[in-house]
């Protein structure tokens, strides 16, 4: 019975494996563009937090 059990536990976990892998696959450009817009998020807040020391300089080229 511990056999049988054992063999379940296996044959469960791997079909989660699959079903979250198939899930991954099917929505890849949705989970994509979360990302890319996370990132842009990310880097916009990066430059209002800590302007780029050549700023200080910019009114030299005038």
């Amino acid at each position: 019975m511990k056999v049988a059990r054992f063999v379940l536990k296996i044959v469960g976990w791997s079909l989660a494996l699959a079903a979250a892998i198939c899930c991954v696959v099917a929505y890849w450009d949705k989970l994509t563009s979360v990302f890319c817009g996370l990132k842009d998020k990310v880097s916009d807040q990066r430059q209002r937090c800590c302007p780029s020391e050549f700023d200080d300089y910019a009114d030299w080229d005038e």
